[in-house]
């Protein structure tokens, strides 16, 4: 990014200063001795500022632009013309002061942003059997093998090999604590290795990075610039006449010139305008720490007007693309073979199912073996041998034939059905063993980030998306949207937005190519993700670095903040102006009294324009659990899974097979569930109740019931000899299963609700 324009003219106005100030002591020094060319001392040190000052207001006419700047041009020509250099000395000084304490704020402002440019990787080491070489990042393909060392920045997207890495991701994604990825977890550039030294399979080159996304969106933000300058202009056009009138009336009424002088002076607030795009940069460095990046203060300052929200509904409320949401087994089957045998196999397809079977399987530590033999039917499925075992994997006619689905297919139908899901069945040696299921699901910030928009003024949210009704209808019901429009191409999302457009300011957010019309066409356009070369991340007005759509409300809240404390800081500025202009048509003041006076209200106007890059809400209490809750959540998930599978198996079990299932299921549920609640409750008691409230007493009410069907099972567990033949008790075992299976998961969503995330 080129910085050279905006270097000179920040050395060129401290020159000025320098040369105002060396002025004013040079002139007080040759008063004091009795020298007769103190005025002219003044006036030299004078003359360079007007003349830089009426450059930048002739630049500014130029592009229809008139502003404060003016007042101080008049008062400094009008104090020289009746000769009141000293007064117009003074003026100088504080007009190049004010310049530079802006550029100051902007530069302190402007931190964050360019932190990220500057800490971009430049070597790579790429790793050659045994060797390790440095190469230049613009040097990486994908599928090179990397070395990223402790302390270094991740240079290009890509999968963990080897061992965990521990990565700080605060820089790209706010989040604060380390993060650990597992063996096969996708990782992006731009965070930091806080850990030990690891492996990394290159999924991009650099150049189609994420952080190079990033990049490219910062120097985009960087050069936008806000409409409410001129909003800020246009208030300055009001005070330009006021300031003008109130000083040719003091002067007449007074016949003093001097007065109007000391009027024209006191109404010179040339940093007040300056205000608000120091505030607007505040907030655009306030967002980037939140893993938020607008492109300049056009984009916060429109989106602080927003009233309608539109969300895609694909990778935006829920995760996207196919992921592993559920395994079913047959009779006699079990989850993790049907996992492991299938993700095997699909390493061998490019399929953007079968790389989601297999990154399920892996962040589930399960050892894949390679396929042999591997024939792929195109849109059918895949087949060949995993460990000598002929596997099949895919739709039921490539699984079974022509043979009509068992009880246990008809039961996946109808699973998959109703969670609008696709079902992969598997086979092992010709036998029928489980099926996957693949599809969308909710994401889980989803609920909490439509709260907190209506709760921060959103009057009307909307799901726009290109999937079929029943689907897009369960996920608007979930959410409790205002309106639910499916079956929609990109041209019919740029003309939904344009409709509701015509009520009130819109912000759409989406995060595909076809969302880029419907982003472009919306007051605001808000993409997720961070790949700046897609074609939603070009379209749209702001990024989500994070890949959380609850972020959505927080780059409101830091919007609305912004534009409050630049109007305030606006309106307060030229309250206090326009009581020292009057003070100084009375005689109270004179013009260098004026000039101070309006430079503390300069100040002071900048100062609390700074406010913005001050968080909009502070933690005021810990947070009652540690901060590995999202990991904890998704390892127990696992067990969740099986205990549903356990369920399920139950309906169709004989009695000795029940028996064993439900031992089974009280394993995990005491040693997996019953330790996860009683870890929560030893948190909440180690915390202040009266910082949560009733949230802490609803937790641990939920925790007492999940412990106490957890005591019911172990109950039934313990009886299954003394009743072998009782099958009430393995239905009541059953049904025990069930709800801690469901009452767990809800638990889990309340309690990310509550202490995860402020506000």
């Amino acid at each position: 990014m080129d910085r050279g324009p905006a270097s000179a003219e920040r050395l060129i106005n401290r020159l000025l200063i320098a040369g105002a100030l060396i002025a004013l002591a040079a002139g007080l020094m040759v008063q004091l001795i009795g020298g007769s060319w103190a005025r002219t001392v003044w006036t030299v040190g004078t003359l360079p500022v007007v003349a830089a000052l009426a450059v930048a207001i002739l630049r500014g006419l130029k592009v229809g632009r008139a502003g404060l700047d003016t007042i101080a041009f008049l008062s400094m020509v009008a104090a020289l013309a009746i000769g009141e250099a000293l007064a117009a000395n003074v003026v100088a000084i504080m007009y190049a002061g004010g310049v530079a304490l802006e550029n100051y704020a902007v530069a302190r402002a402007e931190r964050d942003l360019t932190a990220l440019i500057d800490r971009a990787p430049r070597v790579a080491h790429k790793v050659h059997g045994e060797t390790v070489e440095d190469i230049s990042v613009d040097a990486i393909v994908a599928g090179d093998l990397l070395l990223v060392r402790a302390g270094e920045v991740v240079p290009t997207d890509g999968f963990v090999e080897g061992s965990v890495a521990v990565l700080d991701e605060s820089a790209v994604t706010g989040e604060p604590m380390p993060v650990v990825h597992i063996v096969g977890a996708a990782i992006r550039s731009g965070t930091t290795n806080a850990g030990e030294t690891f492996r990394l399979r290159a999924s991009a080159s650099s150049g189609e990075s994420t952080y190079a996304g990033i990049l490219r969106l910062v120097s985009a933000a960087q050069t936008a610039h806000a409409p409410f300058l001129r909003m800020a202009d246009r208030f300055a056009l009001l005070l330009l006449p006021a300031s003008l009138l109130l000083a040719g009336a003091a002067w007449f009424v007074s016949g003093d010139m001097v007065r109007g002088l000391a009027v024209l002076v006191a109404a010179t607030p040339c940093p007040l305008i300056l205000a608000a795009p120091v505030a607007f940069i505040a907030g655009v460095s306030q967002a980037a720490r939140l893993g938020i990046l607008v492109k300049g203060g056009g984009a916060l300052e429109a989106l602080a007007q927003v009233r309608t929200v539109i969300f895609d509904k694909t990778g935006t409320l829920t995760v996207g693309g196919a992921r592993l949401i559920g395994v079913e087994t047959a009779p006699g089957g079990l989850a993790r073979d049907v996992l492991l045998y299938a993700a095997s196999l699909e390493q061998a397809s490019h399929h953007i199912v079968a790389q989601s079977i297999v990154e399920a399987a892996r962040l589930q530590g399960l050892a894949l073996s390679m396929p042999s033999r591997v024939r792929e039917t195109h849109g059918s499925g895949l087949e060949g041998l995993v460990e000598g075992r002929q596997v099949r994997i895919g739709a039921h006619p490539l699984v079974f034939g022509a043979a009509q689905p068992e009880e246990w297919a008809l039961r996946v139908f109808r699973r998959a059905s109703w969670r609008s899901a696709l079902a992969v069945f598997v086979s092992i040696d010709g036998q029928g063993v489980g099926a996957l299921l693949m599809g969308d699901e909710l994401r889980r910030e989803a609920p909490r980030a439509v709260q907190r928009l209506r709760r921060n003024g959103i009057e009307r949210i909307l799901m726009v998306t290109g999937d079929r009704a029943d689907a897009a209808e369960t996920i608007g019901a979930a959410l409790d949207l205002d309106s639910v429009l499916a079956d929609r191409v990109p041209a019919d999302k740029a003309d939904a937005v344009a409709s509701e457009q015509r009520r009130a300011p819109v912000l759409m957010v989406g995060d595909g190519i076809n969302d880029a019309p419907a982003l472009a066409a919306a007051h605001v356009g808000m993409a997720m993700g961070a790949r700046g070369a897609s074609a939603s991340s070009q379209a749209a007005d702001v990024v989500l670095l994070v890949d959380r759509v609850d972020r959505v409300a927080d780059a409101l809240i830091v919007a609305r903040r912004t534009r409050a404390i630049a109007m305030q800081s606006i309106v307060v500025g030229m309250v206090f102006s326009g009581i020292a202009m009057l003070a100084a048509a009375l005689g109270h003041l004179t013009p260098v009294e004026g000039a101070l006076v309006q430079e503390g209200i300069d100040i002071a106007v900048i100062l609390n324009a700074l406010r913005a890059l001050l968080p909009a809400h502070v933690r005021s209490t810990p947070q009652p659990h540690d901060d590995d809750l999202h990991a904890r959540h998704r390892v127990l998930d696992q067990q969740l899974d099986r205990l549903r599978a356990i369920a399920d198996a139950l309906d169709d079990a004989g009695s000795e097979s029940a028996h064993s299932l439900i031992r089974e299921a009280n394993g995990l549920v005491q040693s997996r569930v019953v330790e996860h609640e009683r870890s929560d409750e030893a948190s909440l008691q180690s915390v202040h109740r009266g910082a949560y409230g009733a949230a802490c007493s609803a937790m641990s009410r939920a925790h007492r019931e999940i412990l106490h069907l957890a005591r019911l099972l172990d109950r039934l567990s313990s009886q299954l000899e003394l009743s072998a033949s009782d099958r009430y008790v393995i239905r009541d075992a059953q049904r025990a299963i069930e709800t801690i299976e469901s009452l767990v998961r809800i638990h889990n969503a309340q309690e990310e609700d509550i202490f995860d995330h402020e506000g």
